[in-house]
């Protein structure tokens, strides 16, 4: 089955909703691992907390750009239906209200607390958007797009599942980017005002959104094998097996090489490997998955809110690390999703959410 204009592939949809609880589950690990980067952490003090960091790392080699690659598959036929200006006027409205909104009010419910100065300096100095970074950024992909279809460039027509060849040719030039990149971007930059805490992961961001773009023109979702899934997941395997070693035991290029071969195969094996999982085992969509779909962009914006509240009252809960990761992650993830509910039940909310 080709992908037609406005057609909602449910496979992808449930693909958000796992990736949107991913993102929950991410910050959670912060919260109570050893990269000390949220709203709200209580760094580790046991070995179960190098768990943690395991799994944010290994989220962060894929997760975000498997993000931006669905955003980029949506985008082509958005514009199609709308045209440039409705399309570019309904990403601001869509992208840029949201952002504002968790900026300029949400964002001061995170940061209450004595930072050592009054809190209307604090809230200044401190102006930084969180996870709506994603949005920041893909507001910016969304210009561009706009702004190539309006120049009549090609945005990739045609059929046809990608050879191996292109998927490894593909894999190994966003590696090689991604090292030449992080010469002036090293790994653990952070854009203060604008709020990127990956910056060093553009090269794969922009890479997968004009690669999602492509699949959408060409079918790629539908046209892959059924075997690419287990090829995929068994890549990302080895790969790790094989080259997070080098990166941990290596310094300089080499280890930089190694790590950005590592996340490269990684972002690729594991998006091919559950695209075509979800395609062939999850494609269908009942009440259930029709409201967790529907609520998922809005669980995004207001997850923050959750993770701190369930974080702070369980604070004098003395665990493992691991344990109060698991029990705020079970808390949290039904109550993100009642939270969005009650949010969009607002008049005029589902406009923008």
């Amino acid at each position: 089955m080709r992908t037609e204009t406005g057609t909602r592939l449910f496979a992808i949809d449930n693909l958000r909703v796992l990736l949107t609880a991913l993102v929950v589950v991410h910050h959670v690990a912060v919260t109570y691992g050893n990269i000390p980067i949220w709203y709200y952490s209580e760094p580790a003090t046991d070995a179960s907390g190098v768990a943690l960091d395991l799994l944010v790392v290994f989220n962060q080699a894929f997760f975000m750009g498997f993000f931006f690659l669905i955003s980029g598959f949506f985008t082509p036929g958005s514009h199609d239906r709308k045209g440039g200006r409705a399309f570019v006027r309904d990403r601001l409205v869509r992208l840029g209200v949201p952002l504002l909104i968790f900026v300029v009010l949400l964002r001061p419910l995170l940061t209450l607390g004595d930072h050592g100065m009054p809190f209307w300096k604090w809230y200044i100095v401190s102006w930084d958007p969180g996870p709506m970074w994603f949005v920041e950024v893909l507001i910016v992909f969304a210009l561009l797009y706009a702004w190539w279809r309006r120049a009549g460039r090609s945005d990739g027509r045609g059929g046809g599942a990608p050879s191996l060849k292109g998927v490894v040719l593909f894999t190994l030039g966003l590696a090689a980017v991604t090292v030449l990149w992080r010469v002036p971007v090293p790994q653990g930059t952070y854009v203060p005002v604008l709020g990127l805490p990956t910056p060093y992961f553009l090269p794969q961001y922009a890479a997968m959104f004009a690669a999602g773009v492509v699949a959408f023109r060409r079918g790629w979702f539908e046209a892959l094998p059924r075997r690419a899934a287990r090829a995929g997941f068994a890549v990302t395997g080895v790969a790790s097996l094989v080259l997070l070693p080098v990166s941990s035991l290596t310094t300089g290029l080499v280890a930089s090489a190694a790590m950005a071969l590592w996340e490269s195969v990684v972002a690729v094996g594991m998006i091919v490997g559950l695209a075509v999982l979800f395609r062939e085992r999850f494609a269908g969509q009942g009440a259930r998955g029709r409201f967790l779909s529907e609520h998922a962009y809005a669980v995004y914006v207001i997850h923050p809110l959750v993770l701190v509240a369930v974080a702070w009252a369980v604070r004098e809960l003395h665990a493992a690390a691991v344990v109060k990761f698991a029990l705020v992650v079970a808390v949290s993830l039904p109550l993100c999703w009642a939270l969005a509910y009650a949010v969009r039940s607002v008049p005029g909310a589902r406009r923008i959410l």
